[in-house]
């Protein structure tokens, strides 16, 4: 599948604490998109933090130095979390928010519930389903029932995007951070 499904994104928000770097996050969280510290209430004031990785986390000399955070590590063991590099100091009350892409729920659906699945991917899956069943029941049909799967789930995922300009700059304030 290409992308992130839009429906999946949501905005959470964790306190963070003087002298704590790491910080549990629910668990059917995939992945943080962006994220931001919000650091003072009036005016309230967002600064962008950077994501690093495990490798670039590791490389970090003195993980306890205090500051304002500028980076953070997301690690997706089983209870996920986010260690932040600087630690957060006790100059304001910080909060990290982040945008993060969380697992579609996939509990029983009862009593006639829909899945939760926008208006339009319903044709994509359905499309799915008959490819599936035509594998079992008509086979000679299955490679008509993939074309029209596939054709379905491309309108879809090309549908399922955030219409945005892109901008590239090169983020060199959080190399100088360490």
């Amino acid at each position: 599948m290409p992308g992130q499904n839009l429906w999946t994104i949501d905005l959470q928000s964790v306190p963070l604490v003087q002298g704590v770097a790491q910080y549990s996050i629910p668990g059917e969280t995939r992945m943080i998109l962006s994220g931001f510290i919000r650091y003072s209430n009036t005016p309230q004031l967002d600064r962008y933090v950077y994501p690093i990785g495990r490798d670039e986390y590791a490389s970090i000399s003195n993980k306890t130095n205090q500051g304002f955070p500028s980076q953070y590590w997301f690690d997706r063991v089983i209870s996920p979390t986010v260690t932040f590099f600087l630690v957060p100091d006790g100059a304001f009350n910080y909060t990290f928010y982040y945008y993060r892409a969380r697992q579609v729920q996939d509990a029983q659906v009862l009593n006639g519930q829909n899945m939760e699945l926008p208006y339009r991917f319903f044709d994509a899956i359905t499309a799915d389903l008959a490819h599936r069943l035509a594998r079992i029941y008509r086979p000679q049909l299955e490679m008509a029932r993939r074309q029209d799967r596939d054709e379905a789930w491309s309108i879809a995922a090309t549908d399922d995007t955030e219409w945005v300009p892109l901008y590239l700059t090169p983020g060199l304030a959080g190399y100088w951070d360490r």
